[in-house]
């Protein structure tokens, strides 16, 4: 099994808190989605022969791409044996603004089987504030047309912990949210990323973030309302109705491999990491890849921990020793015993997971179980 992501990085308007590679002028969008061919074409052999479980269009805004622009990225793909299962997860990453009825109408003939919404919020102060381009009016009706259409797989992304948001703000975003009859949702927390608008506007001290008390509290009711519609909480910041768990996030969990195509995608196939060059211009011109790391094993030990502990599934003890030894699954239990006996990691069936106390303090659990150079 092995996935393809395919980076889109055309945006209308930039969000304040963003640090994706992105940007605001389409003129090279054609050439672009040229390239992007002629990428597939040339890495085909990267994923040595693996079935295609899974293709995701990300970004950057992949809707601000047109029908032809799909269409050549999907021909590409059939015509340069990549292995192809019948049964993939095909999502495009959208903005509520773009999901006209004659768009939605124009991809519906596409292979497209789900729908990822950038809705953040369904408060118009704050997708302001994030300088997002739609109201929550239009994403209300983004999700309802979507769902006429007959898409049966909307995911939506929401955020919380913005400056000045309370309990009242995110339990109605959270009450809209459920009603609209989503089969999945991706909530984050606010991250002031070092480069964006928002962290500057942060060191001059224009706002202030929500204290942590209040951000426990945003998360506790995240999860309990959630879980009261019926949504699993599989992975820290996602959550899914019965069998719509992300297949293609959790590649990146379970350590399945995956090419990564466009400016500034990344790529993995067990041995290494490779990710393109963040640059339009040099991408189209061909100077795709820009860097390789090759993944030792304390590295392969370490990402192993940090994605496997994110998951409803933890860590299974017995895959742990089969890669890295039983040496490594002793000291994991060592390392782990104190937050077993406060309760914040469960071991169960061979399998050591986060219990709901142990969520809250998730980044302290993980560091605690890396392995670092003496």
């Amino acid at each position: 099994m092995a996935g393809i992501y395919i980076h889109i990085p055309f945006c209308k308007k930039r969000c304040v808190y963003c640090d994706f590679f992105s940007s605001t002028h389409s003129e090279a969008k054609d050439l672009y989605v040229e390239a992007v061919c002629k990428e597939l074409k040339i890495r085909q052999p990267y994923l040595q022969d693996e079935i295609i479980e899974t293709i995701y269009f990300g970004g950057g805004t992949p809707s601000q791409l047109n029908v032809e622009d799909f269409k050549k990225i999907f021909q590409t793909l059939s015509s340069f044996t990549f292995h192809l299962s019948p049964a993939m997860e095909i999502t495009l990453e959208a903005n509520p603004d773009d999901l006209t009825p004659a768009y939605i109408n124009a991809i519906r003939d596409l292979p497209f089987n789900r729908i990822s919404l950038g809705v953040q919020s369904f408060n118009d102060r704050e997708l302001a504030f994030l300088n997002r381009r739609h109201s929550a009016k239009t994403a209300i009706k983004a999700i309802k047309r979507l769902q006429q259409s007959g898409f049966g797989n909307i995911s939506i992304d929401l955020m919380y912990g913005l400056p000045g948001q309370n309990e009242a703000d995110w339990q109605k975003t959270l009450t809209r949210a459920k009603v609209l009859s989503v089969q999945h949702i991706s909530a984050y927390h606010l991250i002031y990323e070092e480069g964006t608008p928002l962290y500057n506007s942060l060191q001059k001290g224009l706002i202030r973030p929500v204290d942590e008390e209040m951000s426990v509290r945003l998360f506790e009711m995240l999860i309990d309302e959630l879980a009261e519609a019926g949504f699993e909480h599989y992975e820290i910041s996602n959550f899914a109705q019965p069998n719509y768990r992300s297949k293609h996030n959790a590649s990146y969990w379970n350590g399945t491999h995956y090419l990564g195509v466009g400016a500034s995608a990344h790529s993995y196939n067990g041995l290494s990491r490779q990710w393109n060059v963040a640059s339009i211009p040099k991408y189209i011109e061909s100077q795709f890849l820009e860097n390789i790391e090759v993944i030792d094993e304390k590295t392969a030990y370490n990402e192993f921990i940090l994605m496997r502990l994110r998951t409803k599934e933890g860590i299974d003890l017995s895959e742990l020793v089969s890669l890295f030894g039983e040496e490594k699954r002793v000291y994991c239990l060592r390392q782990a015993q104190k937050h077993i006996d406060n309760y914040c990691l469960e071991l169960s069936d061979n399998r050591l997971s986060l219990t709901r106390k142990g969520i809250f303090i998730s980044d302290g659990i993980m560091s605690d179980l890396l392995l670092y150079k003496k």
